[in-house]
C-alpha cells in the first residue's frame, strides 16, 4: 500500500524548565522534523480548560523508527504543523514489515 507522506511535522516532547525562583514549567522541545499522511477520523465538541472545544481524531502515519529511537513517537508527546498541534496519543506499526507507524492524535481548537 502506498504511502504519501505529504506533510512536514515537527515531532516534540514536554520538558519541564526551571523559572529561574526554584520552581519549574513546562514548555515543548523539538525533537526533530518527520514527513507523514495525515488523515481526519472522527470529530466531537468537548469542554475544555477554557470554553467549548472542537476535538477532531486524526491517523498521522510515519516512517517507522525501532523503539527506543528519539525519532519514535510517544504517546504524550505530539506533533506541530505550523500552528496545529496533534496530540499523541496511541502508536503502533501500521504493517507487517514494520516500514510505518500508525498515531492516533487528536487536535483541539477552540470555538
Amino acid at each position: 500500500m502506498s504511502r504519501r507522506l505529504t506533510s512536514q511535522l515537527v515531532l516534540e516532547r514536554l520538558v519541564a524548565v526551571p523559572d529561574g525562583a526554584g520552581g519549574q514549567h513546562e514548555s515543548w522541545e523539538a525533537l526533530g522534523t518527520v514527513w507523514g499522511e495525515v488523515k481526519p477520523r472522527s470529530g466531537r465538541e468537548s469542554l475544555g480548560e477554557a470554553g467549548q472545544v472542537s476535538v477532531t481524531g486524526f491517523r498521522i502515519m510515519v516512517r517507522a523508527a525501532a523503539q527506543g529511537h528519539s525519532a519514535r513517537p510517544l504517546p504524550e508527546q505530539r506533533f506541530r504543523d505550523g500552528t496545529r498541534v496533534f496530540r499523541i496519543n496511541s502508536v503502533t506499526e501500521a504493517d507487517p514489515e514494520a516500514r510505518f507507524l500508525m498515531c492516533l492524535c487528536d487536535e483541539e481548537v477552540a470555538t
